[in-house]
């Protein structure tokens, strides 16, 4: 086994004994109603969560659990805990979709739950009942802990941008889930590192039109994947391509 490989394993099961060692605390509230709420665009980017797969299985984490966009994408598995009068039983998983942004306002109130050092989720409201007796609670401790992301078909790239400089939107991707790094090569480039724009959004100024585009994405685990040839030549801006999955 050559030495990359051997890295990589490493990374990977650094990650698998990360998700066993057990539950963190924080608290949870909830948005909207039970038709979800506002399911479109959010601090990560993804636009449409329905369209694109996320649907109401979704969470807007707090300032110290979102670390600026790089936890986008990251799955957690969350259950009330600790209190006998709002705890229902059971476990819920969600994507991180959405940033919960700090009250600057009353910086040491207890209405800013999201706010710095607070672990927070903030919920679609059909997430929330599952593990709530009663909505009415409107907020309750929970613990969470990371967890695989499970995802159906390969991972998404939907590209954006004009012909002097890309963007491509990231979804759709299992294992870890948050991606750290993203590169692209044209058919007639080498790889190109891409950088973080905001969210899951990945730009290179670059001028790729016209040539077919590969794609390699890295996760929080040190996993890569590569996918040859996700767009043809003839691309264009507004479109999403399906790549290969971890």
């Amino acid at each position: 086994m050559g030495v990359v490989c051997v890295a990589v394993l490493a990374m990977a099961l650094l990650f698998s004994k990360a998700l066993a060692q057990g539950w963190d605390n924080a608290f949870a509230t909830f948005y909207g109603d039970m038709s979800g709420g506002e399911t479109m665009q959010g601090a990560c980017g993804y636009g449409d969560l329905f369209k694109q797969g996320y649907g109401l299985e979704t969470a807007a984490l707090s300032t110290v659990l979102f670390n600026n966009g790089q936890t986008c994408g990251a799955c957690f598995e969350i259950q009330c805990f600790n209190s006998t009068e709002w705890c229902a039983p059971g476990t819920i998983t969600i994507t991180a979709t959405n940033f919960c942004p700090p009250n600057d306002s009353k910086p040491n109130d207890d209405g800013g739950w999201c706010n710095p050092p607070r672990k927070h989720f903030d919920l679609s409201m059909p997430m929330f009942v599952k593990i709530v007796k009663d909505y009415h609670a409107g907020i309750v401790p929970v613990q969470f802990r990371r967890v695989t992301c499970v995802k159906t078909g390969g991972i998404r790239f939907e590209i954006k941008g004009n012909p002097y400089w890309i963007l491509a939107l990231v979804y759709n991707v299992a294992g870890a889930g948050d991606v750290t790094a993203v590169s692209v090569k044209g058919s007639s480039t080498g790889w190109i590192a891409m950088t973080r724009n905001w969210g899951q959004n990945w730009q290179t100024n670059v001028q790729l039109v016209g040539q077919s585009l590969s794609f390699q994405v890295t996760t929080s685990d040190g996993r890569m994947v590569e996918s040859d040839d996700v767009a043809p030549a003839n691309w264009q801006f507004g479109q999403n391509f399906e790549g290969k999955q971890f």
